[in-house]
């Protein structure tokens, strides 16, 4: 399994970028894609994940209400449209992919395959 996170970049404080996931090497029906992110000298850190049968999302507090995920099963493709960045937003963002036989979705250790990491940096 394959996956590749993209849309990252450079955004001013209040703008909104759209960073996109899409998997590879085998179809997902069950478990769920989830985004971590890592800014420097800090652990990561869960973001959002959403289910793959029924689309039911789970986000951080810290982003609640600023992001949403989304995904489309027929592109194999998860997506977490960020509004309202703020600098504390900044951090390199990895997606994430488990399979179906995890209860939790907010550690690391609950997912088996992980994209490259796309960058966000958010200036005030």
């Amino acid at each position: 399994v394959q996956l590749q996170a993209s849309g990252g970049g450079l955004v001013q404080a209040g703008g909104p970028l759209r960073l996109s996931c899409s998997a590879s090497g085998r179809t997902f029906s069950t478990g769920r894609m989830g985004w971590f992110r890592q800014a420097p000298g800090r652990e990561p850190e869960f973001v959002a994940a959403i289910s793959w049968s029924v689309g039911r999302p789970y986000y951080a507090d810290s982003v609640k209400g600023r992001f949403t995920i989304s995904r489309n099963n027929t592109k194999n493709t998860a997506y977490l449209q960020m509004n309202s960045l703020k600098p504390e937003d900044t951090a390199v963002y990895y997606c994430a992919r488990q399979d179906g036989r995890w209860s939790g979705y907010a550690l690391k250790e609950e997912y088996e395959y992980w994209g490259q990491g796309t960058q966000v940096t958010v200036s005030s």
